[in-house]
């Protein structure tokens, strides 16, 4: 089969579309015919070697990828609740060989049917950062109805899920995001939006539920002046597991008598059936990017780093037929 590979840590022209051997998968997995894989930050992080912590879990040569959408194959022994020919979307193991190939093996449990009313290319571009808000949302910081949350980095694809997520149960939602996303941001439900650029949210907010921290933006400093802004008893929750609290952050959440969690990304098939639910429901859309074939990843990369598209970047594997759908 033909799959992307990284011989190298460094800039995106280190990935090489090669011929290797199709995997084979174990008792507990899925053999998955790939459609289409989306590309994340986290990615061209991967592909750099510039996080020592993750660099030190990878086995060079890989296969970059961690979004797929494609069809079932084949199935492990033990593997229940699939068949072969179903439409899902989900996680590739990690460490392991990725999704940017023409197919992928993983744990069953880390995928679910994929949304019916969405192409392959739509799908692909959902699991990570959609369960990555998820996670950090509702099994870190149990958000319910009528709660207050304020999302920073809101227009980011996991932002973007976040906020659309946090209303579809009834959550009031305050997101941080530079005003020339505002627009994005109203369409899909934020009830109050804040320049980051120009306004201090320190100033403009006060007793939320719940601050979830989603932009890149590692800064301790700015962390004290998210719990300054919690009720007590609040929750702060950041994606960043690899910036830990300081002790000041920590004598904050204290003095509150609040609670700090870094979130730790949880790929269950439980939440990929509810996401899906959300999107077929309408209630959740899912941001249209650009499209590379996946011979292409070296310029999918290179725009990624740009920062200069809006929505998801996705890598076709196939063409899209009727069995997309």
């Amino acid at each position: 089969m033909k799959a992307i590979r990284i011989s190298e840590f460094g800039l995106p022209k280190v990935m090489e579309l090669k011929e290797i051997d199709r995997p084979v998968p174990k008792p507990d997995e899925i053999l998955v015919k790939v459609y289409a894989s989306g590309i994340n930050p986290v990615d061209l992080v991967v592909r750099a070697g510039s996080n020592a912590a993750l660099s030190s879990l990878l086995s060079l040569p890989m296969t970059p990828g961690w979004d797929t959408a494609g069809t079932i194959e084949e199935l492990g022994d033990e593997v229940t609740g699939f068949q072969k020919g179903d439409a899902v979307y989900g996680v590739p193991n990690f460490p392991g060989d990725g999704s940017y190939a023409e197919y992928v093996v993983a744990k069953a449990s880390q995928f679910a049917i994929k949304p019916k009313n969405i192409c392959f290319n739509d799908a692909a571009g959902i699991p990570l950062a959609a369960l990555t808000a998820w996670t950090a949302m509702f099994e870190f910081g149990k958000l319910k109805m009528g709660q207050r949350i304020l999302i920073q980095g809101a227009s980011g694809s996991v932002g973007g899920f976040a906020v659309q997520f946090a209303k579809s149960i009834g959550a009031y939602v305050i997101g941080t995001a530079s005003a020339n996303n505002f627009d994005y941001l109203e369409q899909i439900g934020a009830d109050e939006l804040i320049d980051y650029r120009t306004q201090k949210f320190e100033d403009l907010v006060q007793e939320v539920d719940i601050v979830l921290e989603v932009s890149s933006v590692r800064d301790n400093n700015e962390r004290i002046k998210s719990v300054q802004v919690l009720k007590q008893s609040g929750i702060f929750v950041s994606v960043n597991t690899d910036f830990a609290f300081n002790d000041e952050v920590i004598h904050a959440l204290n003095k509150k008598n609040c609670k700090g969690e870094l979130s730790a990304n949880q790929a269950k098939k439980e939440s990929l059936e509810e996401i899906a639910k959300l999107i077929e429901s309408g209630q959740v859309k899912v941001p249209q990017g650009k499209i590379f074939a996946l011979r292409d990843a070296v310029e999918a990369h290179q725009l990624m780093e740009s920062k200069s598209v809006n929505g998801k970047v996705i890598l076709q594997v196939r063409e899209q037929t009727n069995e997309a759908y």
